[in-house]
């Protein structure tokens, strides 16, 4: 797909957004709202399913809402990424697309894979904007990787990936 290339020169990104939330207990914020039925659910068979992968993820990146950090924390526990690997980072709860692009050009350049998750609509617009995939809505836990051949994070902005993984709850159905 990218030809010969040296590992360091590709960049992955997944881009997860998180589980089903519920909307039940009306005194919470919605940075507080918890995971739902369907959410608990879905959780730990997307973990599953990405762990098959083998992927082997440098740098968790997630908005600090509970919704977002429980999704991201179940992934990171899986994949065993080490705590000072994960990060909560406020500026991604409700971020706009050049937040979350802002955020991913400040990632080291030893990092060559990274998880991010928070919320539409700006992951599924982030998605259209770096990759050629048309998406109308990244469903509640889905995944969305792409890379790029650039050796640096600071180059995300102009950059242009390619798919190389998507997977959501309902994808066995179909």
């Amino acid at each position: 797909m990218f030809g010969i290339f040296n590992s360091t020169m590709l960049k992955t990104v997944f881009i997860v957004r998180h589980a089903k939330s519920s909307w039940k207990h009306p005194h919470l914020t919605d940075f507080e709202r918890p995971l739902n039925g369907r959410g608990k659910r879905d959780l730990p068979d997307m973990v599953d399913r990405f762990s098959q992968m083998d992927y082997k993820i440098d740098l968790i990146l997630t908005s600090p809402a509970n919704r977002a950090l429980t999704t991201a924390m179940a992934f990171s526990e899986a994949l065993s990424v080490p705590k000072d690997r994960f990060l909560a980072k406020e500026n991604l709860y409700h971020a706009s697309i050049r937040t979350i692009r802002d955020e991913l050009s400040q990632v080291q350049d030893d990092h060559n894979t990274v998880m991010i998750f928070g919320h539409n609509p700006a992951l599924t617009s982030l998605i259209e904007m770096l990759s050629d995939f048309s998406l109308y809505n990244l469903p509640t836990c889905a995944i969305y990787g792409i890379s790029f051949e650039m050796s640096s994070w600071k180059k995300i902005s102009n950059a242009s990936g390619k798919k190389v993984y998507y997977d959501f709850p309902k994808s066995r159905l179909l």
